[in-house]
């Protein structure tokens, strides 16, 4: 928000004059769960008054509802796959008008230039963005990233006026342990906002970790997790991206516990811009919320007041005299579905592309990896072998035992829904491949490969054939990181990602197009459809979640945080 001119508000508000004022609107009031049939008057970006004012400019409502712009509790621009000022041209139009995001991702490829390019490619837009700094980079030490981040490093972005605190510490073993340098990033942000990721932590585990300073978590996935989480003072953020949809099982707990939900809130974390367009973005979690029996106004402050809250973002998350002017307009109070959008106080045209500064070249050309051939791919079968089993609508995943087929040389054969897993060091040609076993992306005939793989970000490729996942392999660190998807030694569908091998610049449209005719070859091969099959293989190696993951040193056991097996060579 720029620098507010009281001298000139103060005398608009008491004459009742504006210069621009929306007129016969049903105002969802956050502070007392009223609908108020008034206008509201605008300067600048600042909403100066709600009540009888007139105005230079006039739009009239007819009696549809305004409330406050929707806020995503926590999101990565990045795995967006769009630069920020694209990823804004898709989700203002939705109404989400103000994110706190955290980019660890592009930290955990490019450090301190990655922070440095984020932060630059995100001011003077339309949409709001406040940021969480990472403080995992690496997420765990089972895996290599491009860049470490110390608590010294951290305190350099600090007095950046976007920066509200430390983002979401997804490494709670070293927390409860008491390691020194999580201890010391705890110490530095305690009295600043601290994100959690406490997957099923639960008893005098979760209290140590609560006491450290987390107070947030978008992990759960159940109700009795979001209670207990709950009851130990924390804000839950409810989450529904691309892959992790699995929440309604925690929304008829609130309803039919009749949960206060002043402490809830929603955010997407992961979503793609063809998931954001066809089905929407925070406003499509607040639908679901009010479908599963949420109370319209409740759903609506879960996505405003309630976030704001959450973070300390003062005069952000409803209407009233001094608040920033983040407005949507609907017909449906059930079905929001917004028809006019104002973002600091200017509406805004889906039509008109929003411009982006340039991105620094600091965070391109970065994907270094050690050539991979078909020998470096062989995986030696076991007798009894662990096995990565995905969950339909799910992150976590499952630990299973399975008889594998092997080729006449004992080594894994890809087939009768098992798939090959490989994840390659891409930051430092190291050549290190961990490999594994995946059950339940039901690829066949080809492979799938990306540079986006949760958090460090190697090269994560999924499919039945070698040659093939050499192809996907080879294409990706050609055209400088994306997603591939090849057959029979040709690529199907390419998206280039040249921003740190996670983001293109290139038009909103074209990186849509792309994405389509990613999901449309994966699919063609197979991939389950259950969920965005990008999505799923981007987070199979990342070793916080629950059950098994694959990193570039092997094959992990996230419940007791150490190797099933490694390979890397």
């Amino acid at each position: 928000m720029a620098a507010v001119d009281l001298s000139r508000l103060i005398p608009l508000a008491r004459k009742g004059k504006a210069p621009f004022v929306i007129r016969d609107a049903r105002v969802i009031n956050v502070f007392t769960n009223e609908i108020i049939e008034t206008n509201v008057a605008i300067a600048g970006d600042t909403i100066i008054g709600v009540g009888n004012i007139s105005g230079e400019t006039e739009y009239n409502a007819h009696g549809a509802f305004l409330a406050p712009g929707l806020i995503d509790g926590h999101v990565h621009i990045e795995s967006s796959m769009v630069t920020p000022a694209s990823f804004a041209q898709v989700i203002l139009p939705k109404g989400t008008t103000t994110i706190i995001a955290d980019p660890h991702e592009i930290a955990n490829v490019a450090g301190k230039d990655g922070l440095r390019a984020i932060l630059s490619l995100s001011r003077d837009l339309p949409l709001d963005i406040r940021f969480m700094l990472p403080s995992c980079v690496p997420a765990t030490p089972f895996e290599h990233s491009g860049a470490t981040l110390s608590a010294d490093d951290l305190s350099e972005f600090t007095d950046d006026p976007a920066v509200l605190g430390l983002g979401e510490v997804m490494d709670y073993p070293s927390v409860v342990s008491g390691a020194p340098d999580m201890l010391k990033k705890l110490e530095r942000f305690y009295n600043l906002p601290i994100d959690g990721h406490a997957p099923m932590l639960t008893g005098r585990a979760l209290n140590a970790y609560c006491l450290a300073g987390p107070r947030t978590d978008h992990e759960c996935s159940n109700f009795a997790e979001l209670k207990e989480k709950l009851r130990n003072g924390m804000v839950i953020l409810i989450r529904m991206g691309s892959a992790a949809n699995g929440v309604r099982e925690m929304l008829d707990g609130i309803v039919s516990e009749g949960l206060p939900t002043d402490r809830i809130c929603f955010c997407t974390d992961d979503k793609h811009l063809e998931n954001i367009r066809s089905e929407g973005h925070i406003n499509h979690i607040v639908n679901t919320a009010i479908l599963r029996g949420i109370r319209p106004l409740d759903a609506l402050k879960m996505a405003t007041i309630n976030t704001a809250n959450a973070y300390g973002l003062r005069r952000v998350g409803a209407i009233a005299p001094g608040y920033r002017a983040n407005l949507i307009l609907f017909d449906d109070l059930h079905t929001i579905e917004p028809k006019l959008v104002i973002a600091n106080g200017v509406p805004v045209d889906p039509s008109v592309r929003i411009p982006s500064p340039p991105v620094p070249d600091s965070v391109r050309n970065s994907v270094h990896a050690a050539p991979v051939g078909p020998d470096d791919l062989k995986l030696r079968a076991q007798p009894f072998m662990p096995v990565i089993e995905t969950i339909p609508h799910q992150l976590v995943t499952r630990l299973v035992t399975r008889t594998v087929p092997t080729d006449e040389n004992g080594y894994f054969a890809a087939r009768d829904g098992l798939d090959k897993l490989a994840v390659v060091e891409r930051h430092h040609a190291s050549g290190r491949i961990g490999l594994g076993v995946v059950e339940g992306m039901h690829v066949s005939g080809g492979a799938i490969a990306a540079t986006v793989a949760h958090d460090s970000h190697n090269i994560v490729v999924v499919g039945d054939s070698d040659a093939d996942m050499c192809k996907a392999i080879e294409t990706l660190k050609a055209c400088g990181g994306g997603f591939a998807v090849v057959s029979g030694g040709e690529v199907k569908a390419l998206l280039e990602l040249p921003v740190a091998g996670l983001m293109s610049d290139a038009p909103v449209e074209t990186v849509l197009s792309k994405q389509r005719a990613l999901l449309d070859a994966a699919h063609a091969l197979g991939a389950d459809d259950a969920c965005d099959p990008l999505v799923l293989l981007s987070f199979l190696a990342l070793p916080v979640i629950p059950e098994v993951r694959l990193t570039d040193c092997g094959l992990f056991d996230v419940r007791t945080m150490s190797f099933l097996y490694r390979n890397e060579r």
